[in-house]
């Protein structure tokens, strides 16, 4: 190969004759020019291949001289033809805007953070837990012996003999008692599992709000106290409640909480099956047993505890007829809220 001036010498005359060319071709025939300057087989790419032979210092400079005259030429192919005419886009300031719609929150978490906020405004804190959990904390710290039949109130997905999709939130109950002293007053707001057929009442995930608390001389009356200004609250004033007896292993006494139908007053209708009353909540004392697993003393220290489905609430304050509504993500369903 030459020596650099006259490398330097034949890149301007390749440049040149590109230049004469690409002006004097047509738009057909620049493609072909462009080939022919840049290509494969180009003369350019030659000087290229023939820096192996030069020294390094003479490479240096040839590889930046052919590199430069390379770019140029690109940027001279890459020019686009000028339009004989230009046509400024026309716009009609007095057409509307795009609407661009935005999200919101999730029924079922509207319906939680309102459920929070009454609770945390009668002083509850609000605590989380996992939602794997051992079969001692969701089960035997909550008063079901390996072999209780209340086991089979729940069905449960398991992920091996100690660890299960928890089936409540009460476990968080346990854990917060094995690391405090009372007074404790938590609310525990939380995704839940159970298998469970799936119908119009019924899924295999929804979610539970449960709030307990204990100190010295708590009463059934102080947890009755509580659950009625929820009501009022949560449902509107004058909201008429009725506690029936019933079975929890963790709670004695027990009793679930039901509310005068919103939908025919109290008159009876399909949803609420002619009753004219629909259930809401579970709740109870907390019971002795749970006590000792934790190590208070039953002698001493007394609580209640209560849990709601959040789903089941959400239904009853809509007048939603199918829980399967709130998975299944139909903007029409969902856009209501």
């Amino acid at each position: 190969m030459s020596d650099v001036s006259d490398i330097a010498g034949e890149l301007a005359q390749i440049e040149q004759d590109a230049r004469r060319e690409w002006d004097a071709a047509s738009d057909n025939e620049r493609q072909l020019v462009r080939s022919r300057y840049l290509g494969r087989k180009s003369r350019l790419n030659a000087l290229l291949r023939g820096l192996k032979d030069l020294s390094a210092d003479q490479r240096k400079s040839v590889g930046a001289l052919t590199n430069q005259t390379r770019d140029r030429l690109t940027a001279l192919f890459e020019q686009q033809t000028e339009p004989t005419e230009t046509h400024p886009r026309a716009y009609d300031h007095t057409l509307p805007g795009r609407h661009h719609p935005r999200g919101h929150r999730h029924l079922i978490t509207q319906t939680m953070d309102e459920v929070i906020s009454i609770f945390y405004g009668m002083g509850f804190e609000v605590v989380d837990g996992p939602e794997i959990e051992t079969d001692y904390y969701n089960f035997t710290a909550l008063n079901f012996p390996p072999d209780h039949p209340a086991r089979d109130l729940q069905d449960t997905f398991f992920i091996n003999d100690e660890y299960l999709l928890r089936t409540h939130t009460s476990p968080v109950q346990v854990r917060v008692f094995e690391s405090r002293r009372p007074p404790v007053r938590i609310l525990a707001p939380g995704r839940t599992y159970r298998n469970e057929a799936i119908n119009a009442r019924a899924y295999c995930v929804f979610h539970q709000v449960e709030g307990f608390f204990v100190d010295r001389d708590v009463s059934f009356a102080d947890l009755k106290g509580v659950l009625i200004a929820f009501a009022e609250e949560f449902f509107g004033s004058g909201t008429r409640l009725r506690f029936r007896p019933s079975y929890f292993p963790f709670t004695e006494p027990s009793t679930e909480v039901d509310v005068e139908c919103l939908l025919c007053g109290g008159k009876g209708c399909t949803v609420c099956k002619n009753e004219g009353w629909l259930e809401i909540l579970g709740a109870g004392m907390i019971d002795p047993a749970v006590f000792i697993a934790v190590d208070y003393d039953p002698e001493v220290f007394s609580g209640y505890a209560f849990g709601m489905g959040v789903e089941r609430i959400a239904m009853l304050k809509h007048g939603i007829g199918d829980i399967r509504l709130f998975y299944e993500n139909d903007l029409r369903f969902l856009r209501q809220f």
